[in-house]
């Protein structure tokens, strides 16, 4: 597995290339542009919300009822179209993993 690396001056990270969000690596205001690197190129975005520590960042536009993907893994459905830029949390996105009512039936 290869080692990851932190560019110096990156606001946010984003793991695996199919990824749709990119996360907070330091609290990030409302209007800020933003840098996240990802594969071999940088990119930057202008925020439509402030994004807190932690929290992920839409680096795409979402449609409504897509498949959000996280270090290359599904976390979660949207619930409303997502821009490039918004806060990508509970507000917007839910969770579908371990969902009874969304299982595959036999």
């Amino acid at each position: 597995m290869a080692a990851h690396h932190i560019e110096a001056g990156a606001d946010a990270l984003v793991m695996d290339a199919r990824d749709h969000v990119a996360t907070a690596i330091k609290d990030l205001q409302q209007g800020q542009k933003v840098s996240y690197r990802k594969q071999d190129q940088v990119h930057e975005i202008v925020l439509v919300d402030a994004i807190p520590f932690g929290h992920k960042l839409a680096i795409e536009d979402i449609p409504q009822g897509t498949d959000i993907r996280k270090y290359g893994e599904v976390i979660g459905r949207t619930t409303a179209d997502i821009k490039a830029g918004q806060h990508v949390h509970i507000h917007n996105v839910e969770g579908i993993r371990g969902r009874g009512d969304q299982a595959v039936k036999a």
